[in-house]
């Protein structure tokens, strides 16, 4: 599987904005945004929690960790071309 070490997917929001120098003058400043990865891995842990029942303890630490899963096995199957 991907890990954050070997693939992280990319960037997810990469984006151009303008900053100004010391003089004021604006110029343009690229940035890559969050990883795909991090991206997936809190789209899955949305919606896990969307569906968890109020009354139940939260394992955060266990939580996060299924949530990294879920993004780990979404880029593998990135790789593979997706569902078909």
């Amino acid at each position: 599987m991907p890990t954050q070490e070997n693939d992280n997917g990319g960037p997810a929001f990469p984006g151009t904005t303008s900053q100004p120098n010391e003089r004021g003058v604006y110029y343009p400043f690229h940035h890559q945004g969050m990883d795909l990865r991090d991206w997936f891995a809190g789209q899955a842990l949305a919606g896990w929690l969307a569906s968890y029942e109020p009354d139940g303890a939260v394992k955060v630490t266990s939580t996060a960790e299924f949530a990294y899963e879920m993004a780990d096995a979404m880029l593998e199957a990135r790789e593979k071309g997706g569902a078909k």
